[in-house]
């Protein structure tokens, strides 16, 4: 990895605090450097909605949603931008290779905290002996950290957005959180303790599982853009499904607190790549830094970012729950969101169904260990590589080939090939409800599961596009 890339990590920033600019320059802090502004702003981007309506030619699809480069704004300010197309720092012109390696890191993040959900899920039994608790108590400790990476992102995530936080700082914040917390459930002593700490630990890894999306959104093109959301919706269900198989052996066995150990370590893992490999994505928090960086170099205090001009003398608390209050604000003004929240909500509830019905149908019905019942949950594994294909085969072969033609178009042409998943997918349900019997064959209902599971992740995919221009327009 370059120097640039740990220099944009937590570990590169860290570093410049402590030390200064002596460490980890800037192009523009290099000695020789003048800072030359254009004359002129460049006309704003269009907006998707007057995409939509246009005959964009293959290179306006494929432009990135620019930041201004440099030039004089109305208010007197100069703007600072990307110094050129080709900008380094310009997230949406890295190498294939480092937005390949930046977005697997994302991806990885977001496995870890996913798998946390379920890879308790084989020590619940175990809580019934060591607790004294019943099977319904027990499964509070999935059904509180799925509570709290429900809520979670509702007041995380979109700090996110906030131009002078940036991703990898709620990122990396929430996650190093998330990690100490993981580490006092692993040592806790008695059940009660142990459910806050699960809500806990699902309220700070929350921003870290909503975030994903935005972060690619910021290194690809908008007709690029479901290609990262499809590994990272991967990311999301084969996490949870996963889980269960990494603790099936050792918590049953060992302790329940090897689950706990297992999701430290993974955790470990995945924080060390972050802390000195992770750079920022978000466009405007880059500037914003830069516009500082010049500001200070050059002594000219007119020199602002976009994102500075726009928000004017506007105070930070007021800024900040502006962002706070809009998906709420979204979801209450967009009915379409509105719905798509309530039915992301139901199938996701359903899947986590899963987690408390088949031990009853692997290991009561077919007499299946716990560790082996675990390996059921590759299916979902399965159903992500049917899902993602199906989807990845819709979006090469015909949104972009339309996008490329027509423009971005409307969201509800996109969504139409959701109707048919969302059809398919009770049929799913049905196929495990009514084969769970000892005289069928476990791969039948099995087979019930990949089917639902791969209409999940067609329908996540599809609507995620949707609410993320729900959010951007906001």
């Amino acid at each position: 990895m370059s120097t640039f890339g740990v220099r944009d990590a937590p570990f590169g920033q860290l570093c410049r605090l402590a030390l200064g600019p002596r460490v980890f320059r800037y192009p523009d802090e290099q000695e020789g450097f003048e800072y030359q502004p254009a004359e002129e702003t460049p006309p704003e981007a269009p907006t998707p909605e007057e995409h939509s309506d246009s005959t964009d030619t293959n290179a306006d699809v494929e432009k990135a949603a620019p930041v201004p480069s440099p030039g004089q704004s109305k208010s007197g300010y100069q703007t600072v931008g990307w110094y050129s197309d080709s900008d380094p720092e310009n997230p949406q012109v890295w190498s294939l290779a480092k937005k390949t390696i930046t977005f697997t890191q994302i991806c990885l993040l977001t496995f870890a905290v996913y798998c946390g959900s379920a890879i308790i899920t084989p020590a619940q039994p175990v809580f019934v002996e060591v607790f004294g608790v019943g099977a319904q108590e027990s499964s509070l400790a999935l059904s509180m950290y799925v509570l709290g990476y429900g809520i979670g992102p509702l007041f995380f995530s979109p700090l996110s957005e906030v131009p002078a936080v940036g991703r990898n700082i709620p990122y990396f914040v929430s996650f190093s959180l998330f990690i100490i917390i993981t580490a006092v459930a692993s040592r806790v002593s008695n059940f009660a303790g142990l459910i806050v700490l699960r809500f806990l630990q699902g309220l700070l890894g929350g921003p870290v599982l909503a975030t994903g999306g935005a972060s690619a959104a910021d290194i690809l093109s908008f007709p690029k853009i479901p290609y990262g959301l499809t590994f990272w919706g991967c990311a999301t269900l084969a996490g949870p499904a996963l889980g269960p198989l990494l603790s099936g052996f050792s918590a049953p066995l060992s302790s329940w607190r090897w689950s706990m150990y297992e999701l430290l370590i993974l955790c470990g893992f995945t924080w060390i790549l972050l802390f000195f490999f992770l750079p920022e994505t978000n466009a405007d928090f880059i500037l914003l830094k830069r516009a500082k960086r010049l500001r200070k170099s050059t002594g000219n205090p007119n020199l602002r970012s976009d994102s500075e001009i726009k928000q004017g003398n506007i105070h930070f608390l007021s800024l900040l729950g502006g962002y706070l209050t809009t998906p709420f604000l979204v979801t209450l003004k967009d009915p379409s969101v509105a719905f798509i929240n309530i039915y992301t909500g139901l199938i996701y509830g359903i899947f986590y169904s899963y987690f408390e019905s088949f031990p009853i149908v692997y290991t009561q019905i077919h007499g299946f260990s716990t560790g082996i019942m675990g390996t059921i949950f590759l299916s979902v594994v399965v159903a992500c590589f049917f899902g993602a294909g199906s989807y990845l085969a819709l979006v090469k072969f015909h949104y972009e080939p339309y996008t490329y033609k027509n423009g971005i178009g409307s969201p509800e042409h996109r969504l139409l090939p959701g109707v048919v998943a969302a059809l398919i997918a009770p049929c799913g349900i049905l196929i495990f409800a009514w084969t769970s019997r000892d005289w069928i064959n476990w791969v039948v209902p099995t087979i019930g599961i990949v089917l639902y599971m791969a209409c999940v992740f067609v329908v996540s995919g599809l609507t995620e596009i949707k609410r993320f221009e729900a959010l951007k327009s906001s």
